[in-house]
């Protein structure tokens, strides 16, 4: 079967539309394609930047947690160091009155620990 000149020329031109048709679709994927490039940036850029603030702001709240356990434990030392200066004062005094108020019992009890303490060492 042998072609006319103007279904070759209808060939022809149908060819071309399609093929700039398709250039076109081409064009519009790869336009499709950088838009959508540029979307992927910018929200891992937006995720990275948020991700970077949530851990600055967890370190921030672990500093203060910190500073604020060492603070705590800053004072309760300081009050068990008073506790302790005010019982010691207070055995103190208490052994002070016991020693002036009878003081051959005293002298008697600290001769009597001596034996017991030095009975126990030999054994």
């Amino acid at each position: 079967m042998m072609s006319t000149n103007g279904e070759t020329g209808m060939r022809d031109w149908t060819d071309k539309a399609t093929r700039e048709r398709l250039e076109k679709d081409v064009a519009a994927v790869k336009s499709d394609i950088a838009a959508l490039t540029d979307q992927i940036t910018d929200a891992l850029n937006t995720f990275a930047n948020s991700t970077s603030k949530q851990a600055r702001r967890g370190y921030r709240q672990a500093r203060e947690s910190v500073d604020s356990a060492v603070d705590d434990m800053s004072d309760r030392g300081s009050a068990m160091m008073e506790a302790a200066q005010d019982a010691y004062g207070s055995i103190e005094e208490t052994l002070e009155d016991a020693i002036t108020q009878r003081p051959l019992a005293t002298v008697g009890l600290a001769l009597g620990i001596g034996f017991l303490i030095g009975v126990a060492w030999r054994r």
